[in-house]
């Protein structure tokens, strides 16, 4: 078995079970491997590597602090063995591999604190300073057709664009308009900081419409919500610019559909079918509701900022 396996999960001895010695007394010198019961996980670790750093745990295994062992000769360690096969691998090859989420990371690098690695430490504080910095969302504007439809087929997430060219309106706005295009887009860059890590965001500005939303998934387009109209407010046509928001939210639940396929998410499942049963609720009802269970999945997938996985 290599150095820093983990054996088992195994129950701690009760205290009075336990014995202080030192290192030489509780493990015979000439042993290769020593034998770690690390707040109940097992493991076998050499000797060379336990005192290869200058750490904590060298002080331990060189005679120079006590060591507690139970009645069968397993050295106590009394902290948490989650990330201890990690402390380990790090001992051995001054390299590892970090766990995938912020909370991962900084468990680990407790734990390095507690042992006074301070490789270790060093390297769990990189790397949570490079995903601090790191920008949350990058938005993609789009300058050709070609361009578009190299992006959406490269990209293995559901798409969401929306087009804004206001100087493309040759008639005057109806009163309203101004404020509506500001909420299609404001509403976009919502959506952007919540879902850029499940779904790619693009802006495009050269298109023929003033406002319109367009949906893809798996490459294809899916739905298209466009928000302008002409209407003859007066003697002269005008444009008209609406806020289909519970229409956006609903689309933006379709997409998020294909993000897990060939399997279907059954809450987003579920979330689709409720909003086909809400035909008597007003448009703001209805936006609210929506944009409520968009919250609920997303808290389901990631309940905290540091569930998010790194770079997230």
């Amino acid at each position: 078995m290599s150095g820093g396996d983990c054996l088992r999960p195994g129950p701690s001895d009760s205290p009075a079970a336990t014995r202080p010695k030192t290192y030489s007394g509780a493990v015979g010198l000439g042993n290769k491997y020593v034998r770690l019961n690390v707040g109940g996980s097992l493991y076998y670790s050499s000797l060379q590597v336990l005192t290869r750093q200058d750490t904590m745990l060298k002080a331990m295994f060189s005679g120079r602090m006590e060591v507690f062992t139970d009645k069968e000769g397993w050295i106590l360690i009394d902290r948490c063995g989650k990330h201890f096969g990690t402390i380990l691998s790090f001992l051995r090859d001054a390299a590892v591999t970090l766990p995938n989420t912020r909370q991962g990371v900084r468990e680990l690098m407790a734990e390095a604190k507690h042992y006074l690695i301070q490789g270790l430490v060093d390297l769990c504080q990189g790397a949570l300073q490079e995903d601090r910095l790191r920008a949350l969302c990058v938005v993609p504007v789009i300058t050709s057709l070609k361009e578009e439809q190299q992006v959406i087929q490269a990209c293995s997430r559901p798409v969401v664009k929306l087009l804004y060219n206001r100087s493309n309106n040759k008639y005057s706005y109806t009163s309203n308009s101004d404020d509506n295009l500001l909420k299609n887009i404001e509403l976009f860059d919502k959506l952007c900081l919540s879902y850029s890590g499940r779904m790619l965001f693009i802006k495009d500005v050269i298109g023929d419409e003033i406002c319109c939303w367009s949906f893809y998934g798996q490459g294809r387009k899916l739905a298209e919500v466009c928000c302008t109209s002409i209407v003859y407010a007066t003697e002269k046509k005008q444009t008209k610019v609406e806020f289909p928001e519970a229409r956006i939210y609903d689309e933006t639940l379709n997409a998020l559909l294909y993000e897990t396929l060939p399997v279907p998410d059954n809450s987003l499942l579920e979330a689709t079918r409720r909003r086909a049963q809400c035909g008597s609720h007003s448009e703001e009802e209805e936006a609210g509701e929506i944009r409520e269970r968009v919250r609920r999945i997303h808290v389901k997938r990631y309940s905290t900022y540091d569930d998010r996985p790194l770079g997230l």
